[in-house]
């Protein structure tokens, strides 16, 4: 239940009866999220793959997407971080896409995804992500009203589509966290991926003298253990609700070291008291104010980073302040927000529904 899922779990309950179509549903990692609830899985469930493998699956979803079989549905809304915007609508029906971001590995973050890949196999994926491209843009094309989860998200939809979109944050729950007694170490929270740049917070929190602690799993795992394991870097692995509050309730600050397109965990630090270090870009422009909620610096700029999180007086923010900011994100206002903008797309689309 990372971000997108816990953002997908608000938006089902918006329509509690409504039926749930993905491609793949691994239930005892989200059941919390989806219990009771008719879900809908694509063929590709039938080959079992796990969290950790389907990434492999990759040239298969576009063809899964478009067979999932909604056009018993005058409304479809779907989730989509990559490939749920390809889903089809019955003709003449209404899809309400909320997009957390366009597909980044075709398109903001492409040349990485090849740097990053074994070079053997670099011709074969760029086939692979091209093709993915070209579908991608039809796919948008069949999307009624886009909703972004951010203003950068926003921004790419038109660049890369030609449309616009309105902007809904994406829920927090940030009644489950409260304020702790900060002790002597920094946090990151999240999956794994080299496009998180867990190395550079790593990196910046050593050069710091600030010990860390990092939660998430991921292919990067071993990779970073291997380079960064000891004494100053503790890996958690994935915990539960509860050990990540009281982690977040202790830190002395949540570092985020990638441009987010929202980035849910800092306004859960924040929902807890705590301050977050950053980068000046993506979405802490609009979850965190600097000097009073956080520290952003210059994008790319690791010493800086490094800088903040050595120089910064953590003492001197307010942690009342920063939680009352927080709850600006919370889940009902996330609710209530997407349903009224879905219901006012209705009554556009068919006036006389």
């Amino acid at each position: 239940m990372r971000g997108a899922e816990r953002t997908f779990a608000e938006m089902a309950r918006c329509w509690a009866d409504a039926p749930i179509y993905t491609l793949l549903y691994d239930a005892p990692a989200v059941s919390a999220g989806f219990a009771g609830r008719e879900v809908h899985s694509s063929p590709l469930q039938r080959l079992k793959v796990r969290q950790n493998a389907f990434r492999y699956l990759l040239p298969l979803f576009p063809w899964a997407i478009g067979r999932l079989p909604l056009a018993a549905y005058d409304v479809v809304v779907s989730s989509s971080s990559a490939f749920a915007h390809g889903v089809r609508a019955r003709p003449g029906g209404l899809h309400v896409c909320y997009c957390h971001s366009p597909f980044r590995y075709v398109w903001h973050e492409h040349d990485r995804a090849l740097s990053e890949s074994p070079r053997a196999v670099r011709p074969l994926l760029k086939r692979v992500l091209d093709g993915v491209r070209a579908w991608d843009i039809e796919a948008a094309g069949r999307v009624t009203r886009y909703v972004a989860n951010s203003g950068i998200t926003q921004q790419r939809i038109e660049r890369l589509y030609g449309v616009g979109s309105e902007i809904i944050h994406p829920p927090v729950a940030v009644d489950r966290f409260r304020i702790g007694e900060p002790e002597d170490f920094v946090l990151f929270v999240g999956q794994l991926v080299r496009h998180k740049r867990v190395d550079v917070a790593i990196d910046a929190a050593s050069k710091a003298g600030r010990p860390m602690k990092i939660v998430g799993e991921g292919p990067e795992l071993a990779r970073l253990k291997a380079l960064y394991d000891g004494p100053s870097v503790d890996f958690l692995g994935s915990v539960d609700d509860d050990v990540l509050a009281d982690l977040y309730s202790r830190c002395v600050a949540l570092v985020v070291p990638n441009v987010e397109e929202f980035g849910i965990t800092a306004v859960e630090a924040q929902a807890a008291g705590r301050p977050v270090v950053a980068f000046d870009a993506g979405g802490v422009r609009e979850t965190v104010v600097d000097g009073e909620t956080g520290v952003l610096v210059p994008l790319g700029d690791a010493s800086a980073l490094a800088e903040a999180l050595r120089q910064t007086d953590f003492d001197r923010f307010h942690a009342e302040t920063i939680k009352s900011h927080a709850e600006s994100f919370s889940a009902g206002s996330f609710r209530h927000k997407l349903e009224r903008l879905v219901n006012t797309y209705i009554a556009q689309h068919d006036p006389h529904r």
